[in-house]
């Protein structure tokens, strides 16, 4: 039996995490049920972090982890999922090309930054939505310091108000202050089409984080998108333009494109629907998970969203069980009941919200301190020690934050 895990982010390593789990306590041998996981690196790249400075140090090992579980890890990237036959071809860093056959699949394959067809978009903006990308602004921030500060070198539009598009705003101020010097005439401006920051969080946390933006001086051009970039700036649909030479997409992601290649239903973001199992119903022997999947996780109408918190506990459940489906037990029902947010505003502290209706819990100080907690240990692998690893995979523990409630 061959079970196929694509995809090494939050969703992907719980998924490995949690079928070797089940897989020991059946009793059953990696030699009797092989575990493999399928992905470029062997590496989580923790990216929920990646609008932080040194971008370089934001990835943590995986081998090691997956080694200590009896999962064997596949370098490449799978190009081609036949559900019919049941293989994926997976293409090397050397180009050559292996396929693999399967009983069960678990599509954990993540999602990418959403980049509509905006003129200049392209050639003059950037992101932190991958590795690679927050290189990029990086190694372009710190360029900076040898340019003129004339034609808005100082300047930096985010173009998005949502959570990526507030946390790497509020992360700018200090990142141009320790580049460019502390008496830089900075400025940092969010373009949002929407006519509210942060339309998603609701209005209780928003006078928070307004607040946040005018101590940390950080504008607002609401209520219009983007038209257009250049070299001189960038163009808002309402015609103003703004001179700079930072912009940073921050608008929207959408499901890896691999999940197209599944023949099932998908909603808007190209996620895949699932059952309670995370099962894809039309397509037997497949499971999709975190940011691949649109899962339900209540009986009260809310569903999964893209983020490392949904990404971690969906993982557990999808590997559970299709492993589960491989050794004749029963599954696990997917629930994610509790939901929590914790949002970065940089020097002004962080927001902590406590359910779907997210009600404030902690601001400031006491708030940065449970982001830097959860940044820093809470979203890390497991430590590369057999027990500890299986034992931290419990689907019905994994991402439990019934204790803030």
């Amino acid at each position: 039996m061959r079970l196929i895990i694509i995809g090494a982010g939050f969703a992907g390593m719980y998924a490995a995490l949690s079928s070797a789990r089940l897989r020991d306590i059946q009793g059953v041998s990696p030699e009797e049920f092989e575990i493999a996981l399928v992905a470029p690196e062997p590496t989580l790249l923790v990216r929920p972090r990646l609008y932080e400075p040194k971008p370089e140090t934001l990835t943590a090992p995986l081998l090691d982890v997956l080694k200590a579980i009896d999962v064997v890890y596949v370098q490449g990237s799978a190009e081609t999922v036949d559900t019919k036959a049941g293989v994926v071809q997976v293409t090397t860093g050397k180009g050559t090309r292996k396929t693999l056959s399967y009983d069960r699949l678990v599509v954990a394959t993540g999602s990418r930054l959403f980049r509509p067809n905006i003129p200049g978009l392209a050639e003059h903006g950037f992101s932190v939505d991958s590795l690679d990308d927050a290189l990029a602004l990086d190694k372009h921030l710190h360029s900076l310091a040898d340019r003129p500060a004339v034609n808005g070198r100082d300047t930096v539009v985010v173009a998005g108000g949502g959570f990526t598009g507030i946390e790497a705003a509020t992360e700018m101020p200090s990142r141009l202050r320790e580049i460019l010097g502390k008496d830089a005439k900075t400025r940092v401006i969010i373009v949002d089409r929407n006519t509210a920051i942060a339309p998603d969080m609701g209005e209780g946390p928003r006078p928070v984080i307004e607040n946040a933006l005018r101590r940390l001086g950080v504008e607002t051009r609401l209520g219009a998108g983007v038209a257009a970039l250049d070299e001189s700036g960038i163009t808002l649909s309402n015609g103003e333009h703004i001179e700079t030479e930072t912009v940073i997409w921050a608008a929207g992601i959408r499901a890896a494109p691999l999940t197209q290649q599944i023949p099932a239903e998908r909603d808007n973001f190209g996620r895949l629907l699932v059952d309670r199992d995370l099962r894809v119903p039309s397509v037997p022997g497949v499971f999709a998970t975190g940011d691949a999947a649109r899962a339900a996780c209540d009986d009260d109408g809310n569903y999964a969203l893209m983020s490392c918190q949904h990404a971690t506990r969906m993982g557990a459940f999808a590997g559970n069980n299709a492993a589960a489906e491989l050794l004749g037990v029963p599954t696990r029902p997917y629930h994610q009941e509790g939901y929590v947010t914790c949002l970065d505003l940089g020097e002004a502290g962080a927001l902590f919200t406590l359910g779907w209706e997210r009600k404030v819990k902690m601001v400031g100080d006491v708030g940065k301190k449970t982001k830097q907690e959860i940044n820093t240990v809470w979203i890390y692998p497991p430590k590369a020690e057999r027990a500890a690893a299986l034992a931290s995979a419990d689907p019905e523990r994994v991402t439990d934050v019934a204790g803030f409630f």
